[in-house]
C-alpha cells in the first residue's frame, strides 16, 4: 500500500548502474529503500549490507515494495517489467526500454492495463542544463541540432553498440525538444558501430546531426542548437549553457594588415547543478506518490528505441571490397 510522502522502494539488478540507484534511493527522504535483488547473490548481499537493507529474491522483493528500479541487462527488461506489473509494483526501467521492437506492442498493452506508473530511464532529460534548455528553446525558430557523445573504450564490457548505449540519449533529447515529425534517417558507422553518426530530417525542415563514439580519447558530451535568433552550446558534463546572439562580422585594419573578426553577446544562464540520477529517481518517487504520468513514458522510450534501431541498422558497416587487379 503506497503511503503518502513515504514510498517503499527496491532495486532489481545491482551491477555498475543499479548500485547507484540503491545509493540514491537511500539518500532520498521521500523513499524508503527496503531491499535489493540480483542473480549474483554475493553482489546483492554486498550492496544490501552497504545500505543496511536486505538482499532478497525478486519475488520477495516485489511483495515488499511500492516501487522498484529494473536495472538488469536489456534482454531481460520485458520479462522483469511484466513481473513487476503483475505484482502491481510501480516500475522504473533503465534505457533502452527493450532490446528490440518485437515485443513493443505487448509492452504497451501491459502498461496500459497496469494500475501503476512505468517510467523509462532516459537520464539526460533530468540534467539541469537540459531542463533549462527546454524552457529556452520554446520561443526559438530552430534550424538544426548537433550532438556529440564521445569517449574512450569503457573498462567494462557493454553489449550495446555506441548507438544503443550512448546516442540513444541524444535521440531522446532531440525528439523531446523538436515539435516536428521525423521524416528520414541516414547513418554510418565503423568498427561494429563503436563510432557512429546519424542525420535526422524532420517535416518542418529542421535537421539533427548526432555522433556517438567509444573510440575517442577525450570525453565529450555536448549539444548545439542553431536557431534563427541565436546559437546555443550545452555541456552535459559541466551542466552549462552558452547563448550566442547578435554576431557582427567586420574587417579591422591593424598596422596595414586587414583582419576579420566576429563579435557577439554571450549569455550564460545560471543553472543550479545537481546529480541527474537523483533528479530522475526523485521525480519517479513523486510520480508514484501522486500516481501521475511520468515525464519519460514507455511510449517515449519506444520512440527513442525505434529511431536508434533505424540508425543502428543503417550504420552497420559494410566492408569495402578491394578492387580486382587483373590483366588488361
Amino acid at each position: 500500500m503506497v503511503r503518502e510522502g513515504h514510498i517503499d522502494v527496491g532495486v532489481v539488478g545491482v551491477g555498475s548502474m543499479g548500485r547507484h540507484h540503491a545509493r540514491v534511493y537511500d539518500e532520498l527522504p521521500e523513499a524508503n529503500l527496503v531491499g535489493v535483488s540480483d542473480v549474483d547473490e554475493i553482489r546483492a548481499a554486498e550492496v544490501a549490507a552497504k545500505h543496511d537493507v536486505r538482499a532478497m529474491g525478486q519475488a520477495e522483493l516485489l511483495r515488499s515494495v511500492d516501487a522498484v528500479s529494473v536495472v538488469v541487462p536489456t534482454q531481460y527488461h520485458y520479462e522483469t517489467v511484466t513481473e513487476c506489473l503483475d505484482a502491481t509494483v510501480a516500475t522504473f526501467v533503465e534505457k533502452p526500454v527493450l532490446g528490440s521492437l518485437e515485443r513493443a506492442d505487448e509492452l504497451r498493452s501491459r502498461v496500459e492495463r497496469a494500475d501503476v506508473p512505468v517510467q523509462v530511464g532516459h537520464i539526460e532529460r533530468f540534467n539541469p542544463a537540459v531542463q533549462a534548455l527546454s524552457d529556452i528553446v520554446s520561443d526559438l525558430s530552430i534550424v538544426s541540432v548537433r550532438s556529440q557523445r564521445l569517449g574512450p573504450p569503457p573498462r567494462r564490457e557493454i553489449d550495446d553498440s555506441a548507438v544503443l548505449d550512448l546516442m540513444i540519449h541524444d535521440v531522446d533529447v532531440v525528439l523531446a525538444l523538436l515539435d516536428a515529425e521525423l521524416e528520414s534517417v541516414q547513418s554510418a558507422g565503423v568498427d561494429a558501430n563503436r563510432h557512429a553518426a546519424a542525420l535526422l530530417s524532420f517535416d518542418d525542415g529542421t535537421m539533427a546531426s548526432l555522433t556517438a563514439s567509444r573510440k575517442t580519447q577525450r570525453k565529450v558530451r555536448t549539444l548545439e542548437i542553431t536557431a534563427e535568433e541565436c546559437f546555443i552550446e550545452l555541456d552535459y558534463i559541466d551542466q552549462s549553457i552558452e547563448i550566442h546572439r547578435n554576431s557582427v562580422p567586420e574587417y579591422i585594419e591593424d598596422n596595414g594588415d586587414v583582419r576579420f573578426k566576429h563579435e557577439s553577446i554571450v549569455e550564460r544562464p545560471q543553472i543550479s547543478t545537481a546529480e541527474p540520477l537523483r533528479e530522475e529517481l526523485e521525480s519517479f518517487v513523486t510520480v508514484v506518490d501522486e500516481h501521475r504520468v511520468p515525464e519519460v513514458t514507455v511510449e517515449d522510450g519506444l520512440q527513442a528505441l525505434s529511431v536508434a534501431l533505424e540508425i543502428e541498422d543503417g550504420a552497420t558497416e559494410t566492408p569495402v571490397q578491394p578492387p580486382v587487379v587483373g590483366d588488361d
